[in-house]
C-alpha cells in the first residue's frame, strides 16, 4: 500500500503519539509481579479511569447547562455519559476472564491498593448524589486528590440542580429539597415524586424536564448495571475473600446495589 500523501517526516512537526502523549501513556503500565496476568488488571483500571475522567467532564458541563436552564446541549452531554457507562460495563466481560487461579499469582503484589480508593469514582458517585464524607478518608494523605473530591461533596448533585431547575420553572419542589445539607446523600422525597407526576403527566407541556428526567433514569440504569457487572466479576474471581482494600467484597458491593441515585424518578412509574 502506498503512503502517497501522507505525512511521513516529524522531525519539526507534532506526530500523533505526540499529541497523545504516548510514551508517557504507554509507559505507565508497570507490572510488579512479573506475573502474565497483572497487565490484565492494570490495563483494565487504568482504561476504566480514563473513561471516567471523561464521564466526569461530561457531568460538570451537564450540570453547568442545566443551572441556566440551556438543556438541550446537557442531553447531548448526558446522553455521552451513558455511552461511556455502556463502555465500562463491557470492560467487565474482559476482566471477567481472569480466573480465580491467574489472580491469586499476583494478588499479594497489589498490596492494599483497590477501586475503592478510585478518587474519580468516588467524584462520579458524589455528582450523582451519592454522597458520604467518610468516603474522603482515603484521600486524607493527599490534598490534590482529597480538596476537589471534597469541593463535589459540598456543592449541589446533578440531582440536586435539576430539582433547582423545576422550582425554577414554577413547580412545587419542596423547599427542603432546596435548601439542605449538600454532604448528604439525599433522601427520597413525596412532594418531589408529586412534581415528577405532573411532568410525567403532562409531558406535551414539560417535554423537556420529561427528556432530562429521562437521561438521569438512562445514567442510573446504566450506572447499576455497572455495578451489577463488578459484583458478578468479583465473585467470579475472588469469591467471598475480603477486597484488597479491607471492605467485604461481594457483601459490600451487594449492598450498594441496593442504593437509588434518583429515587422518584423510579417510584412516579409506580404512581402513574
Amino acid at each position: 500500500m502506498s503512503t502517497s500523501g501522507a505525512h511521513t517526516d516529524f522531525k519539526d512537526a507534532m506526530s500523533y503519539g505526540d499529541y497523545l502523549h504516548l510514551d508517557d501513556l504507554l509507559g505507565a503500565q508497570q507490572p510488579r509481579s512479573g506475573q502474565h496476568d497483572e497487565m490484565l488488571c492494570i490495563i483494565i483500571h487504568q482504561a476504566s479511569e480514563l473513561w471516567m475522567k471523561l464521564v466526569l467532564h461530561e457531568l460538570r458541563a451537564a450540570v453547568t447547562q442545566i443551572q441556566r436552564d440551556d438543556l438541550r446541549p446537557a442531553f447531548k452531554m448526558l446522553a455521552r455519559v451513558s455511552g461511556i457507562q455502556h463502555q465500562l460495563i463491557q470492560s467487565w466481560d474482559v476482566l471477567s476472564t481472569l480466573t480465580p487461579a491467574d489472580y491469586m499469582t499476583f494478588r499479594d503484589a497489589l498490596g492494599q491498593s483497590s477501586g475503592f480508593q478510585s478518587q474519580q469514582y468516588r467524584g462520579i458517585e458524589f455528582m450523582l448524589g451519592n454522597k458520604n464524607p467518610e468516603m474522603l478518608r482515603p484521600f486524607a494523605h493527599r490534598a490534590d486528590l482529597h480538596d476537589p473530591l471534597q469541593a463535589i461533596l459540598n456543592a449541589p448533585s446533578l440531582y440536586d440542580e435539576t430539582l433547582a431547575l423545576l422550582a425554577k420553572r414554577g413547580l412545587a419542589v419542596p423547599k427542603d429539597r432546596l435548601n439542605r445539607d449538600w454532604q448528604q446523600a439525599y433522601d427520597a422525597s413525596d412532594g418531589v415524586r408529586a412534581v415528577w407526576q405532573t411532568v410525567y403527566g403532562d409531558t406535551a407541556r414539560y417535554w423537556d424536564l420529561y427528556e432530562l428526567a429521562e437521561k438521569l433514569v438512562d445514567l442510573e440504569d446504566r450506572f447499576q448495571q455497572w455495578r451489577f457487572r463488578h459484583l458478578t466479576t468479583v465473585a467470579r474471581v475472588i469469591g467471598a475473600k475480603r477486597g484488597t482494600g479491607g471492605t467485604a467484597g461481594v457483601d459490600y458491593l451487594q449492598k450498594v446495589l441496593e442504593i437509588r441515585l434518583f429515587p422518584e424518578l423510579w417510584q412516579v412509574r409506580t404512581t402513574l
